[in-house]
């Protein structure tokens, strides 16, 4: 796995002199106004799926963090920027995240513990290769923010969610995390009563994930249609699966469901019932689900994984260190 800092390129054999910019109490080296630096990425790969626009802090400067004053700095601070985590962060509440961030873990050790991070009223942010662990709160709450792409991270031991995602926020993939150690755990659409807000948004596709052990809300998914749940490995599920409710479109694809006697539902608590179409998915030990009704077409290309292979290639590929 690269991880980096700012680099320059070199001028006709001549090295670039580069300069010291101030960031949030940060520095992060910077060409000269002649040849500016050449900043390699942090994030690894690209977004497929309803979160394929996100590219984060792309361009943007490297600042790399260690502290919850560092972190908290760097990610509410404005334009774009590539925030590289290093160890373990204590925060004792959600941190803010601006437009235009990504933030990656280095390494297979970086951790946000205590509380998470919120993504709100922001475009444009990618969060991959960090453990979300113990959270007063959620490990991830996003809200009123589009073009997100949460990606190979753990999370385990949320009071809350690890994952939430409401309020009109919509294009975002979740893929490849691992979650565990977790009650509530990816939520979509926060109230029955925010239909003027969420009619029409709340599309997410969720792939590759690994949901090991968890007890619900693997998405429970309100008024989003389409969304996308495809390739994601279910072992162990304590309640249910994927839930359906208030008139959302869920296709449930070529997922691998072991020891999971509920699937997948119509309906969930007061929540009335949405839709769920289910195709090409595999069983082992686990119940048949309960699907019924219709769901907007998928408006990208994707190639789904056979869904007898998903357990191994989930289990080899999702998680922190997995890149």
């Amino acid at each position: 796995m690269r991880r980096t800092s700012a680099r320059f390129k070199l001028a006709s054999a001549v090295a670039v002199t580069a300069a010291v910019a101030t960031i949030g109490g940060l520095t992060a080296a910077t060409g000269t106004a002649n040849e500016p630096a050449d900043v390699s990425p942090l994030v690894v790969g690209s977004p497929t799926g309803f979160g394929a626009g996100a590219t984060g802090g792309a361009g943007g400067q490297v600042v790399s963090v260690s502290t919850a004053d560092q972190l908290i700095d760097a990610a509410n601070s404005d334009g774009p920027l590539q925030i590289e985590v290093n160890g373990t962060i204590s925060v004792s509440s959600m941190v803010r995240v601006s437009s235009d961030k990504s933030i990656v873990g280095a390494g297979s050790g970086a951790t946000i513990q205590g509380s998470g991070l919120n993504i709100r009223q922001a475009d444009n942010v990618i969060v991959q290769n960090i453990t979300f662990a113990n959270s007063n709160d959620d490990g991830i709450n996003v809200e009123y923010s589009t073009n997100v792409w949460i990606d190979h991270n753990d999370f385990t031991n949320p009071n809350d969610g690890a994952l939430d995602i409401k309020r009109a926020s919509t294009g975002i993939t979740v893929s490849w995390n691992h979650t565990y150690d977790s009650d509530k755990n990816m939520l979509l659409g926060h109230s029955d009563d925010n239909g003027s807000e969420d009619i029409g948004k709340l599309n997410v596709t969720y792939h590759h994930n690994w949901f090991d052990g968890v007890n619900q809300r693997n998405p429970r998914v309100r008024f989003g249609d389409p969304v996308h749940v495809y390739n994601n490995y279910y072992n162990n599920i304590g309640s249910y699966g994927v839930a359906s409710t208030e008139d959302a479109g869920v296709l449930v694809e070529a997922n691998y469901f072991e020891n999971t006697d509920d699937p997948f539902h119509l309906g969930e608590a007061a929540s009335g019932p949405g839709s769920i179409v289910a195709r090409d998915n595999h069983f082992v030990n686990s119940g048949s689900g309960e699907a019924g009704g219709s769901v907007a077409g998928i408006p990208y290309g994707y190639s789904p994984d056979p869904a007898a292979d998903v357990k191994s290639i989930v289990t080899g590929g999702a998680g922190v260190g997995r890149l």
